[in-house]
């Protein structure tokens, strides 16, 4: 069972940051990607994910990531993913999301 995903929002100058809490899976990606397709289509910012206090982040999760990238592509805008846990980094070099998104 999931322990649940808290999301905190800021708006800047140019960008949405959002800071990533707890977890992305089957039971909060659908609420994970419908925030952030609102952030888009709302803000038409640049978004940039702080994962710093992100715990664990599954297929479903990783599904929801490629997803908010093109949708975000669409408007000509981006997405920066910053302070990944080594653990979850390795998921996105595995699975060669590395090369797809823009990871600090």
């Amino acid at each position: 069972m999931s322990l649940g995903l808290y999301l905190k929002e800021s708006v800047e100058e140019g960008f949405v940051s959002i800071e990533l809490s707890g977890e992305v899976d089957i039971y909060t990606c659908q609420m994970l990607k419908d925030r952030l397709y609102k952030i888009i289509d709302e803000s038409g910012k640049d978004i940039i994910l702080d994962c710093s206090q992100l715990n664990y982040i599954d297929s479903m999760g990783l599904g929801v990531f490629v997803a908010v990238l093109k949708k975000i592509k669409l408007i000509d805008r981006d997405i920066k993913i910053i302070n990944l846990k080594e653990s979850i980094r390795k998921l996105f070099v595995i699975t060669s999301l590395d090369a797809l998104f823009n990871i600090k």
